[in-house]
């Protein structure tokens, strides 16, 4: 990272004395947690009947027995923290940022090494060897970052919270979360489903060249493939695919939006051409085959059900080494993928060093809210899950 500059007022350590700007930040996504849970929609509200409940026949015992072996080892004040109900509002406090406030379960720093590695066992239980993988070398990068502004206590490998929910040894809903700088992974199972959002991953820096982990890179791929589709666009294509000049403030599904209205924009898939449309099959796999395989065949087959309804968004310059946004958006999937400006770093203006990423699964089923309405409509007659 030669030449480049540190921002010494990163959001990073606890506040001598808690501002009103500090507070009124906090209040604002206490409020929008609390908000009723409906999912991000268009302006044409949330469409129905997406999301049946029906057996994918696939083996979870193994991602439950991890679930299972992991809260044995567990104190009874572990368990206190550690383990919530499954409707528990903390499922939407997760955030991005180097914070520390809202956040709530375990935090693996504190844990010992057989504890972590039973609630790591539990993650890589949900994931594809890939997803897994990226999830770790962000990890590894937040401590890369720290090791660079000297600042290990704050930015490390091992501060990130992990919360369980449900009762899975007794075969119901119940689900996980990974909350942390730049590593929020929320996934939940009903029966054999399993959905993996809301998920945001980030970095910066997106490569280590010195310190521990040197040598770690994180989404070199989701950047190239996401270019590549761009750039083999005809004129007419990339006309229609550009949404702005500029890349837009922030993502506009992060942290504490999940009830955000966001309409098509772009190109829809439908129009691109049959090499065009590999390639875009393949930047959607990036981030579908985060989860284990056979969930992740699943989830492909639930969002090329709806291929003609996916549009692909740009904006930013498409020239090679540029900064860019894009989005995949369809009923059943929401990808953005953006290159930000410095938050650790001090540049005033978005750098290929930080990327922030989000996926959703819009109508209603993030957090898998909508599986688990029809679970508690069949099997307990009350609302399901509202947070």
């Amino acid at each position: 990272m030669t030449g480049l500059r540190y921002r010494p007022s990163a959001p990073t350590r606890r506040p001598e004395r808690w501002t009103p700007e500090l507070l009124e930040k906090i209040e604002w996504r206490r409020k929008a947690a609390d908000e009723p849970f409906r999912g991000v929609a268009t302006s044409d509200g949330l469409r129905p009947g997406l999301f049946p409940v029906h057996s994918t026949g696939i083996d979870v015992s193994g991602v439950r027995t991890a679930a299972e072996d992991y809260l044995a080892a567990l104190t009874p004040r572990e368990l206190a923290d550690g383990r919530l109900p499954m409707d528990d509002v903390t499922w939407r406090h997760w955030a991005n940022g180097a914070r520390y406030f809202l956040r709530h379960g375990l935090c693996l720093e504190e844990l010992d090494d057989t504890k972590r590695q039973l609630a790591l066992d539990i993650v890589r239980a949900s994931l594809s060897d890939a997803g897994f993988a990226q999830v770790v070398d962000l990890m590894h990068l937040n401590l890369t970052i720290g090791e660079l502004r000297g600042e290990e206590d704050l930015l490390n490998e091992w501060l990130y919270w992990f919360s369980l929910y449900g009762e899975p040894e007794r075969g119901g809903p119940w689900g996980w979360q990974l909350d942390g700088h730049h590593v929020n992974v929320n996934c939940v199972f009903v029966g054999d489903r399993m959905v993996l959002t809301p998920t945001f991953l980030g970095a910066e820096p997106v490569v280590a060249e010195s310190g521990k982990y040197a040598g770690t890179t994180a989404f070199r791929r989701e950047e190239a493939v996401g270019q590549e589709l761009f750039t083999s666009l005809t004129g007419h294509q990339r006309g229609r695919a550009m949404i702005a000049d500029e890349l837009p403030p922030d993502l506009f599904v992060g942290a504490f939006r999940d009830n955000f209205k966001l309409n098509y924009e772009g190109l829809p898939f439908g129009d691109l051409k049959p090499a065009q449309r590999a390639t875009a099959a393949e930047l959607l796999g990036l981030y579908v085959g985060r989860a284990g395989d056979a969930h992740a065949r699943v989830r492909m087959d639930e969002v090329l059900a709806h291929e003609r309804e996916t549009y692909f968004a740009w904006a930013g310059d498409g020239k090679p080494g540029a900064v860019f946004y894009y989005r995949l958006h369809s009923p059943v999937l929401l990808v953005e993928f953006e290159h930000q400006a410095g938050v650790m770093f001090d540049n005033d203006v978005p750098s290929r060093r930080h990327i922030h990423t989000v996926v959703r699964t819009p109508n209603g089923n993030d957090y898998g809210a909508d599986l688990l309405r029809q679970h508690h409509e069949r099997f307990h007659r009350h609302p399901g899950m509202t947070a």
